[in-house]
């Protein structure tokens, strides 16, 4: 008779240590020509409303570092937002964040999921840690997005208790980020000549944030409105320059 030992699942030891100054970052390809555009479309609205402070780091692709029973593992997220992080000394160029240490633990991480299997849903609990798993049990992220662009489809979860909770969309299909304060949805248009499904930001009042490129196109409708104005008033603008 062979006698097996009882399975015991053990809690991780997690800490928050420096990276070494010679660790190799993982370099993996971008899965989709549509990420980067995704990210860097997020980031735009939000600076573009003035939602983005010093103190706070918003990447894409960036080494989120944790050390897990001894051993560094590290994630790059599609995107991510840490609220509060420690200032880098001038002239050194920041190449990882390690919550705890180099600042704030980190509040959202969104992932865009992979047309093949890439993880970002998985429990896998052992080296290599599932994406989920690490951002749920190691990192704790408060709110965990991600986005199927093939679908397209939007999960937005919140922790409670240590655990990922999904959340309902309200009428409009856009879910609450309670650590930024808007909602999220998807939103299909055009922008930098590219025309097809975003994810997009809205305020509690429902206003949409605009992208840069909007706000300036709408500056400039405004003043060739007034310009027009002026014109029928008999007023040249250009004089008042």
């Amino acid at each position: 008779m062979v006698l097996q030992a009882p399975f015991v699942r053990t809690e991780p030891t997690i800490t928050w240590e420096a990276l070494p100054t010679d660790f190799v970052l993982p370099d993996d390809p971008v899965e989709n020509i549509q990420q980067p555009p995704l990210a860097a479309a997020l980031t735009d609205a939000l600076g573009a409303a003035g939602r983005i402070q010093p103190e706070m780091l918003v990447g894409s692709n960036f080494a989120l570092v944790a050390t897990v029973n001894k051993k560094i593992v590290v994630k790059a997220p599609d995107w991510f937002y840490a609220p509060q992080v420690h200032p880098v000394a001038t002239g050194i160029i920041r190449r990882s964040y390690t919550p705890n240490l180099d600042g704030a633990p980190v509040a959202v991480v969104m992932e865009f999921l992979s047309e093949e299997e890439g993880g970002e849903l998985s429990v896998r609990s052992t080296p290599p840690y599932g994406k989920l798993y690490f951002y749920e049990r190691i990192l704790q992220v408060p709110t965990y997005i991600t986005y199927d662009p093939y679908e397209p489809s939007l999960e937005v979860r919140c922790l409670q208790n240590g655990r990922y909770t999904l959340q309902d969309a309200n009428m409009h299909g856009q879910v609450w980020v309670p650590e930024l304060e808007l909602f999220l949805g998807i939103w299909f248009g055009e922008r930098l000549q590219q025309t097809m499904n975003w994810l997009r930001w809205w305020d509690r009042a429902g206003n949409l944030l605009l992208w840069s490129a909007e706000q300036a196109e709408q500056e400039h409708q405004r003043s060739e409105a007034l310009g027009a104005k002026l014109r029928e008033l008999g007023v040249d603008p250009d004089s008042l320059i």
